[in-house]
């Protein structure tokens, strides 16, 4: 019985150990939840995050590690808000940790403003326990949160939410909707310094300032064009693809501008779909052509056999490619134009922020760009 312990035991000892270096063997993960206060004064700032979130991803789509390109996991909570529930102290996960861009543009643009008591240190630790950060030494783990009121507000201390992000392994960049010295009274520099973050300021309700290029239109109709490449399959196929049109839709509602950014980030290794994309699923391992439910295949593929599907599936791929590779080089020539045009300005939109402070903190895990 005793010798029969010991092996049950080392088995057990033996698997937690293969667990813990699964995790760490992971491929190198961005992780970074944003928490954002929509009380009544936020509509700024949301249409921030809408504007810029496309603008953030291609930032990111550059950065590596070692030889490696790190993935990218973003996270919403929305807090402050009094439409939310107050025994959950006014915060809501809109999205958990997703690589899914376009649920996640879906969701920012689903967001509403309403007046409410906005709770930091809350949101703070939710978001610690909620997610699903992992333990993986590589990964680079960053909260974000926005808001303009006092970060004391609430039963819980912010530095106690700290003390938790601290033993995760997780940064608190804090920006404040407001003055800057107004922010410094009301402990948000204070609350990103008990983790090593960043403090910033931001005028969330400056408009964002979009310059157009001459490249604009031909990337704009090479976005139609790679949308065309997309071959849906699966439960969610139809309703996914539906999805990524929608997008399409929100983003022209912001500005054309927004459209060339997001078909830019479409271009990018960030944007996969392989949960609904045959192109982006056949390089999946495990993957098989004879396992597909062919009834929820586009109807001039249904009656295909296996072999045909696939040689169908390789055209898109190569046509896909060739679209990337031109938009990335338009872009190049863009973000040249707009260099240029761009005048100096010392303005801190939520996107500036964001991307400062993860390429200084990036450096601390090897991140490089």
């Amino acid at each position: 019985m005793k010798n029969l312990c010991l092996v049950l035991l080392t088995l057990i000892t033996f698997s937690v150990s293969a667990n813990e270096n699964d995790d760490t063997n992971k491929k190198h993960t961005i992780k970074v939840a944003l928490l954002l206060d929509t009380s009544n004064s936020m509509d700024g700032l949301i249409n921030q995050a809408k504007t810029q979130l496309w603008e953030i991803v291609n930032e990111l789509s550059y950065a590596k590690c070692g030889n490696e390109d790190p993935n990218l996991e973003i996270s919403l909570y929305e807090y402050g808000n009094s439409n939310l529930p107050s025994a959950e102290g006014y915060i809501r996960q809109v999205i958990g940790f997703s690589s899914d861009l376009d649920e996640i543009s879906e969701k920012l643009f689903a967001l509403k403003t309403s007046g409410g008591n906005e709770f930091c240190g809350a949101v703070i630790k939710t978001s610690l326990k909620e997610l699903n950060w992992g333990s993986n030494k590589k990964d680079l783990k960053l909260i974000f949160i926005a808001g303009n009121e006092p970060f004391t507000q609430g039963k819980i201390n912010y530095k106690d939410a700290a003390i938790q992000a601290n033993e995760q392994d997780v940064v608190i960049n804090t920006i404040f909707c407001g003055n800057y010295q107004n922010g410094v009274s009301g402990k948000w520099q204070d609350g990103a310094k008990l983790t090593k973050g960043d403090y910033m300021a931001i005028d969330h309700n400056e408009t964002v300032v979009h310059i157009s290029s001459p490249y604009d239109d031909v990337i704009i109709q090479l976005n139609k064009k790679l949308n065309n490449t997309y071959v849906y399959y699966g439960t969610q196929g139809i309703s996914k693809m539906t999805l990524q049109s929608k997008q399409d839709s929100n983003a022209a509602e912001l500005d054309e501008v927004v459209v060339v950014k997001r078909a830019v980030s479409k271009s990018s290794r960030m944007y996969q779909n392989s949960s609904w994309d045959l192109v982006d699923a056949e390089k999946r391992k495990g993957f098989s052509y004879d396992k597909l439910d062919k009834k929820s295949l586009p109807k001039d593929l249904q009656n295909k056999s296996s072999q045909e599907i696939k040689t169908y599936v390789s055209k898109q791929r190569k046509k896909r490619e060739e679209i990337k590779e031109e938009i990335k080089k338009l872009n190049a020539q863009r973000n040249a134009y707009v260099a240029k045009k761009r005048k100096a300005s010392n303005t801190k939109s939520l996107d500036k922020a964001m991307i400062a402070s993860l390429k200084r903190q990036a450096k601390s895990k090897n991140y490089v760009w």
